[in-house]
């Protein structure tokens, strides 16, 4: 698939599910952004949050390993295992309904603890497996997810060329609207519990700031992953935050190519 096929696949969730929600019009434009950014690649979780999303008319926002569902992929640890991650088929077909799918990987590991050449090596894997197998991969538009939001200045800014943008841990999960200059967001991320309350908590509380752009990780659904959400709270939660005036809920590399 080409590029220019991908820019219409990535706008689907603007034109055909109607990202913007309700509450905001191109009058009235968001004050608060919200992107819950799911991670490793759960083949069950994912197509149900995607029935979540569609929904109530929106796009989900996917990271998965690139390695995941390869026979030589080993459990990470208990809560990333091989026979429930899917595949670039799986990939590729919620891609085209609309949503977002980026790289998160090449086998998760910690490359926010290994010698930087290491990790650029394992960044550079996963990105060369994403553009030969993600239709319409395009690099400038892709954000890196860093498995455990475990990354360094230097691997944040040499992966930051290789990419539109870098997500990460180690600061505040809120972030600017994002702009021209957005390249290095910051998220939060709980777990190995059910993490519902904590999703309601900060989102309640980002919804009393000015403003801003709120960016936590999560991951599968109804036990499926550390710190996952169910799927009963994650709809009836954006049932009614679809609702909030000045509040849209965009995945994020939509976002930045919305806003920045």
């Amino acid at each position: 698939m080409k590029r220019r096929t991908f820019n219409k696949i990535a706008g689907l969730g603007a034109v055909g599910l109607g990202m913007t929600g309700p509450s905001c019009t191109p009058s009235q434009p968001a004050t608060h952004i919200l992107s819950l950014s799911f991670d490793d690649g759960f083949k069950k979780s994912f197509y149900t949050i995607a029935d979540i999303y569609e929904k109530h008319g929106l796009s989900a926002c996917f990271n998965v390993i690139a390695s995941g569902h390869l026979d030589d992929f080993e459990a990470v640890d208990p809560y990333i295992l091989p026979e429930i991650l899917g595949d670039f088929n799986d990939w590729n077909a919620l891609l085209k309904r609309g949503h977002e799918v980026m790289p998160h990987s090449w086998k998760h590991a910690n490359l926010g603890k290994m010698p930087l050449e290491e990790a650029q090596g394992l960044i550079e894997k996963c990105l060369a497996f994403f553009e030969k197998h993600l239709d319409g991969y395009d690099g400038t538009k892709a954000v890196f997810n860093f498995p455990f939001n475990s990354s360094t200045k230097a691997l944040n800014d040499w992966t930051a060329t290789k990419v539109r943008a870098i997500r990460t841990g180690g600061g505040d999960a809120l972030n600017p609207i994002p702009n021209v200059d957005s390249k290095i967001l910051y998220c939060a991320s709980k777990g190995p519990e059910n993490i519902d309350n904590w999703v309601e908590e900060k989102v309640e509380s980002f919804l009393k700031e000015k403003g801003g752009w709120l960016i936590l990780n999560t991951h599968g659904l109804d036990g499926e992953g550390w710190g996952p959400m169910s799927a009963a709270r994650l709809d009836e939660m954006l049932e009614r935050w679809v609702k909030v005036s000045g509040l849209e809920i965009l995945p994020v590399g939509m976002a930045l190519e919305k806003y920045g």
